[in-house]
């Protein structure tokens, strides 16, 4: 099977059609979209704001664990809700130089947040230990990416024909 083969059988989903076809559909996917967006720079921001020194009076035992999984919760929704939108005009997509940079630094900051959590520094510093360089690198690189990710998604729509 050929790439534009995948392409075409993702556009022909059921679901698919049902989104193309139905203009309401489409708007409560794209909402659910967005505010899973919202879910994952709510709980990623303020977390890497901490990790990087400001609100110190908060401690990272209690909102590191909490805030990580909030984030982890809205980009499982993210990469739902954007499948089922990317299904809509696959080969468009796919040509879409915007979307291939989200696509690219939604990786990335994925990437990011499970080799962090897989650091001991992060162990430490949630059992309310030091915050390291290692972490302060992650959280600073994490805003760049997921910043990137949201202005890459705006973009997309600009680059669509």
């Amino acid at each position: 099977m050929t790439g534009v083969e995948l392409l075409e059988g993702i556009g022909a989903l059921p679901f698919a059609l049902a989104i193309r076809r139905s203009a309401i559909i489409y708007i409560f996917v794209n909402a659910a979209h967005i505010l899973s967006i919202g879910i994952i720079v709510g709980a990623i921001l303020p977390l890497d704001l901490r990790l990087l020194g400001l609100f110190r009076k908060v401690p990272i035992e209690v909102v590191g664990p909490f805030l990580s999984h909030a984030a982890a919760v809205g980009v499982t929704l993210a990469i739902v809700t954007g499948f089922c939108l990317f299904s809509v005009n696959p080969l468009e997509y796919a040509g879409n130089a915007a979307f291939l940079i989200k696509m690219t630094l939604l990786a990335l900051g994925v990437a990011n947040a499970a080799l962090l959590h897989l650091a001991p520094q992060w162990r430490a510093a949630v059992k309310g230990g030091p915050i390291s360089l290692r972490i302060c690198l992650s959280a600073l690189l994490s805003i760049s990416v997921w910043t990137g990710a949201v202005i890459a998604g705006r973009w997309i729509g600009f680059l669509l024909e």
